[in-house]
C-alpha cells in the first residue's frame, strides 16, 4: 500500500522546534509495515480552529493523483471542527489514523460530532469565566495576575483535559458501533475495561457510564 502523510501542529514555534512532530512521524513509523511505502510527507503549523490548510489539501491531491492513502498520526491533528472532518472524510481519498487503524467512516463521524461538541463546550465555559472574572473586578490583561506555577498548572491542566476528553471520543465511539451491532451495555462496558480505557475520572467502565456516553452521542446526532 501506499500512504501520504500528514503532520499538524499549532504553531510555528512548535513546527520549528520539533516538539510534537517527533510523536507524530513515530506514530506513523509504528503504523508502517514493510507492505507498505510512504512516498512524501507534509506539515503545517495552523491553528486546529482554521479550516483552510494548504499543505493539507496538496496531500489530498497528491493521494488523487498517486491513489495513495492519507496516514495522520492522530484524528485530533485535523480539526475541532466536525464539518471540516465530514468533508475530509467524503473528499474521494481514503484517509487513516495511525492511533484508530480500524476506524471507519462511521467512527470517524462520531468522533468529529464529539470533538465539535467539545470545542463549543470550551468556548462557552471560557466565556462565562471572563466575564465572571471582569465582573469581579480583576484586569484579565494584567500579566501579574499570572505567575509562573499558575502558568505551569495551566498547562498542565489544559494537557491532561485534552487527553481525557480525545480518549473520550474513542471511547464513545466503540460504544456506539458496539451498541448497533447489539451488544449489552455490560458486553460494553466489560470490553472498554479490558482494552484498557478509562473513565474520565481514571475508574474503570460500568454499565451506567457506558449509557451515558451513548446518550449523550445521540442527543448530539
Amino acid at each position: 500500500m501506499k500512504y501520504i502523510s500528514y503532520y499538524r501542529v499549532s504553531t510555528k514555534k512548535q513546527e520549528q522546534s520539533g516538539l510534537g512532530l517527533e510523536a507524530q512521524k513515530t506514530a506513523v513509523e509504528k503504523f508502517l509495515n514493510q507492505n507498505n511505502i510512504l512516498i512524501a510527507e507534509y506539515q503545517e503549523a495552523e491553528s486546529g480552529k482554521d479550516n483552510e490548510r494548504p499543505e493539507l489539501n496538496r496531500a489530498i491531491e497528491h493521494c488523487k493523483k498517486e491513489n495513495a492513502i492519507l496516514l495522520i498520526a492522530k484524528l485530533d491533528r485535523l480539526s475541532r471542527n466536525a464539518a471540516f472532518i465530514l468533508t475530509l472524510r467524503d473528499s474521494k481519498i481514503e484517509f487513516v489514523c495511525a492511533d484508530m487503524p480500524t476506524a471507519n467512516s462511521v467512527t470517524i463521524g462520531i468522533m468529529a460530532i464529539l470533538a465539535q461538541d467539545e470545542r463549543e463546550r470550551i468556548s462557552h465555559r471560557t466565556k462565562v469565566a471572563l466575564a465572571e472574572l471582569k465582573a469581579r473586578g480583576v484586569n484579565l490583561g494584567s500579566p501579574q495576575n499570572l505567575t509562573n506555577d499558575s502558568r505551569k498548572r495551566s498547562v498542565e491542566v489544559r494537557k491532561n483535559k485534552a487527553l481525557e476528553n480525545y480518549n473520550n471520543r474513542k471511547a464513545t465511539a466503540m460504544i456506539v458501533l458496539m451498541r448497533k451491532d447489539g451488544k449489552s451495555l455490560y458486553f460494553i462496558s466489560k470490553h472498554l475495561n479490558d482494552s484498557g480505557f478509562k473513565t474520565r475520572n481514571g475508574k474503570e467502565f460500568n454499565q451506567m457510564t457506558v449509557k451515558r456516553l451513548y446518550d449523550r452521542y445521540i442527543i448530539l446526532s
